[in-house]
C-alpha cells in the first residue's frame, strides 16, 4: 500500500496557515519586548475613558488591557496550531473552527489598532498582525476549493502500490 500525497490546494493551504503562525508568533514576541513602550501609551487611552482616577489605577488598567490582549493571541495561536493538525488529519468540521480563530484574529487586529498600535512601534505591529490574519485568511480560502473539500471528505487515500492510477 502506499499513500497518495494531498492535493497543491490543501499543501498551499497548509503552507499558508504555517506561514499565518509564524507571523503570529513574531507578532507574540515583539508585542512582549515593545511591552514597557506601549503601557505608558495604553495609559493615555485608558485615561480618556475615565478621569479622575490615581496614577496607580491607570497603570493597573494598562496592565490588565496589556496583558489581556497578549493572552488573547497566544490562545489564538495555540488553538491554530492544533486545528492545523486536525485539517491535516482530515477531521470534520475543522475549517469552521479555523474561520473562527480568523475571525478572532480579526478582532484582536482591530483592538490592537485601537490600544498597542500607536506610537513609534505601532506601524510595525499593525503589518505584523495584518499579515497574521491576511495569510490565515488565504489558507481558509485554498483549503475551501473544490480538490480541498474532496481530499478532507476521503478519510484514506491509499492504493495498491504498483497499480494504475484508477485503481483504488
Amino acid at each position: 500500500m502506499t499513500k497518495l500525497p494531498p492535493p497543491f490546494t490543501v499543501r498551499l493551504s497548509q503552507f499558508l496557515w504555517v506561514l499565518s503562525l509564524l507571523a503570529g508568533g513574531v507578532a507574540v514576541v515583539y508585542l512582549f519586548v515593545i511591552r514597557e513602550d506601549q503601557v505608558p501609551l495604553i495609559t493615555e487611552v485608558v485615561k480618556g475613558v475615565a478621569e479622575g482616577r490615581s496614577e496607580e489605577t491607570y497603570t493597573a488598567a494598562a496592565d490588565i488591557v496589556f496583558w489581556s490582549v497578549f493572552a488573547v493571541a497566544v490562545t489564538l495561536l495555540l488553538i491554530q496550531i492544533v486545528l492545523l493538525v486536525s485539517f491535516s488529519n482530515r477531521k470534520p468540521n475543522a475549517r469552521w473552527w479555523q474561520l473562527a480563530t480568523v475571525v478572532g484574529q480579526i478582532g484582536l487586529f482591530l483592538l490592537s489598532s485601537e490600544f498597542f498600535a500607536t506610537g513609534e512601534h505601532g506601524p510595525v505591529l499593525r503589518q505584523v498582525l495584518f499579515a497574521q490574519w491576511s495569510l490565515a485568511l488565504l489558507a481558509l480560502l485554498f483549503s475551501s476549493f473544490r480538490g480541498a473539500l474532496q481530499w478532507t471528505a476521503r478519510k484514506y487515500d491509499v492504493r495498491r502500490a504498483g497499480s494504475g492510477e484508477g485503481d483504488f
